[in-house]
């Protein structure tokens, strides 16, 4: 884990048939739930975060608060 180690409960909806999934993961494995809850989210934050992050940026471009350059000029730029 990344930052701080403190663990602390959270309550969500999830569909029924990952809920299945995760169970049954867990079962096999000799694992809670919680420890796979902890490891989906874990490797996927980073992404969701990015993904957001760029979304951000494209609402700004379009409403014209970000300067963009165009592709042929970086590349004039860098001689490719």
């Amino acid at each position: 884990m990344t930052g701080s180690d403190t663990m602390t409960e959270v309550t969500f909806s999830i569909l029924l048939d990952l809920k299945i999934r995760v169970d049954n993961l867990a079962r096999n494995t000799n694992r809670s739930p919680s420890y796979f809850y902890n490891q989906l989210v874990t490797d996927h934050i980073d992404e969701l975060e990015d993904a957001y992050d760029c979304l951000e940026i494209i609402e700004s471009v379009k409403k014209g608060k970000e300067k963009t350059v165009p592709l042929e000029k970086v590349m004039a730029d860098y001689g490719l």
